[in-house]
């Protein structure tokens, strides 16, 4: 195993990691705003560090981008998927639990 399989697991690994945090967040807090926050944060670090784990691993730098733009795309569609849930849930005078 040489540097570039252990730099990418080690990735891929804490990747995973902050993906169960986000799932913990979504199950474990008490209203939307909060489960948002925890869910879109922890998966775009999530889903990034799984990214630079499979660009190590990537054959050639074309690949290795590619698999970076993934990572951008998601995270902007991901910033207004969670602006426009937060938006409504506002809007529709969803209260915080006392």
């Amino acid at each position: 195993m040489n540097w570039t399989e252990i730099l990418a697991t080690a990735l891929f690994a804490a990747g995973c990691f902050f993906f169960v945090g986000g799932a913990a967040g979504l199950l474990r807090f008490p209203d939307v705003y909060t489960r948002l926050h925890a869910f879109t944060k922890a998966d775009n670090l999530g889903l990034g560090l799984i990214a630079l784990g499979a660009a190590t691993l990537a054959d050639n730098a074309w690949v290795g981008l590619k698999v970076l733009l993934i990572w951008l795309v998601v995270m902007l569609t991901s910033a207004t998927c969670g602006y426009l849930l937060a938006d409504q849930a506002h809007t529709s005078d969803l209260e915080k639990p006392k």
